[in-house]
């Protein structure tokens, strides 16, 4: 199967990555991809690919990178009529009431503040703690939601498990590897680092870790179309 892959461009400010992340741009990564079944919304999610306008903006520019994919309606008021997403108009009075912009930029989202945000849109969510879910429950619920269309996962994870710098971290994840038991994380701070494939039980790890901020576990947010009744 042949994959169109979305060029990304390096730039001299990228952190290295340590050797057990495996680069989407990097030879392996992209075969990673060609070999991967469970990918259904890679391409929906590359064309909506946003990075976060500031340090704190992580799960607004994941949000805003979901909610396109899915082709939800924009209603917004202003002097120039948008037809998608920004990690502008996404805010409106509902997202006010649940997180007050202001505040996410000076400190991010915890895990529910994300998922609440998320479902002020017309879309179903699904919260997940990384405390409450087994490995092979993470493994099976992101794989079958990977593998089909129109379902869409957010992974709240801390960065430092996975070998990376810094503290707590929101994006999307586009592809499962089954060989290799990899997941591809679409990393929105692009500037720092670019998509990984990250071993599952690490990825896992992240995400039972304790959010300072609301003293529970990290965790994933699956969002779907609403079903048809």
């Amino acid at each position: 199967m042949s994959l169109v892959v979305t060029a990304m461009p390096l730039q001299a400010q990228r952190l290295p990555l340590p050797k057990n992340l495996i680069s989407l741009l990097s030879p392996e990564g992209q075969i990673l991809l060609q070999k991967s079944e469970a990918q259904a919304y890679y391409i929906p999610l590359m064309s909506q690919f946003v990075s976060q306008k500031n340090a704190a903006f992580c799960g607004v520019a994941s949000v805003v990178m979901v909610l396109n994919a899915l082709e939800v309606p924009v209603q917004v008021t202003s002097p120039w009529p948008q037809s998608y997403f920004t990690q502008d108009n996404i805010f409106n009075e509902k997202t006010e009431k649940v997180i007050p912009r202001y505040l996410i930029a000076r400190q991010g989202m915890t895990l529910a503040e994300l998922s609440y945000l998320i479902a002020t849109y017309p879309v179903q969510v699904e919260t997940l703690y990384g405390g409450d879910i087994s490995i092979q429950q993470f493994r099976q619920i992101i794989r079958d939601n990977l593998e089909n269309s129109n379902n869409f996962v957010l992974i709240n994870y801390l960065r430092r498990t996975i070998g990376q710098e810094r503290g707590g971290h929101i994006s999307p994840i586009a592809a499962y590897n089954e060989e290799s038991d990899q997941f591809l994380v679409l990393d929105v701070s692009r500037y720092k680092y670019p998509p990984v494939w990250v071993n599952t039980k690490t990825l896992w790890e992240s995400t039972n870790t304790i959010d300072p901020v609301s003293k529970k576990t990290r965790g994933v947010v699956l969002i779907s179309r609403p079903s048809e009744t």
